[in-house]
C-alpha cells in the first residue's frame, strides 16, 4: 500500500487538505450537475477513500446539491473542495487541481460524455464512458 501523501488548498488558503495513500482513480467528469458546480466546461475528480482525506486547516462547508449529494467549497473564496455521492460509498472525490502538484495526477477516462459540451474537443485517448 502507497504511504504517499497529497496536499491541496482553495484558492484562498483557508482550506487545507491531506490525502495519504493511493487514489482510486482519476477522471474526467462532463456531467451537468459538475460543470454547473464548477462553472467549467468539465472538471478531473481524484477518488480516494473517505478515511484517506483529512481537512488540515478550516474545514469546507457543505452543500447538498441533490438527493444523496453533498458538495464542499471554501465559505472564505467559494472554491470547490469536493464531492460525496450515495452513489460511492465509503469515497471522497477531490478536484484534480486543488492539489498542490496536478500535473503529476493523471486522468484515466472520462465519464458521463453524454452530457458533453459539443465545443469540447479532445483528442487524449482515454477511454470514454
Amino acid at each position: 500500500m502507497s504511504q504517499e501523501v497529497r496536499g491541496g488548498r482553495c484558492l484562498c488558503g483557508a482550506v487545507r487538505f491531506r490525502a495519504q495513500g493511493a487514489h482510486n482513480w482519476i477522471v474526467h467528469c462532463h456531467c451537468e450537475s459538475c460543470r454547473r458546480a464548477t462553472s467549467a466546461g468539465f472538471t478531473t475528480y481524484v477518488g480516494y477513500p473517505t478515511g484517506a482525506v483529512a481537512w488540515t486547516a478550516e474545514a469546507p462547508r457543505p452543500f447538498h446539491s441533490s438527493p444523496g449529494v453533498t458538495r464542499s467549497f471554501c465559505p472564505h473564496c467559494g472554491s470547490p473542495m469536493s464531492f460525496a455521492g450515495e452513489r460511492w460509498p465509503g469515497e471522497i472525490h477531490l478536484f484534480a487541481a486543488s492539489f498542490d502538484d496536478p500535473g503529476a495526477l493523471v486522468p484515466q477516462k472520462h465519464v458521463y460524455t453524454e452530457e458533453q459540451l459539443p465545443w469540447v474537443h479532445l483528442d487524449d485517448g482515454l477511454p470514454r464512458e
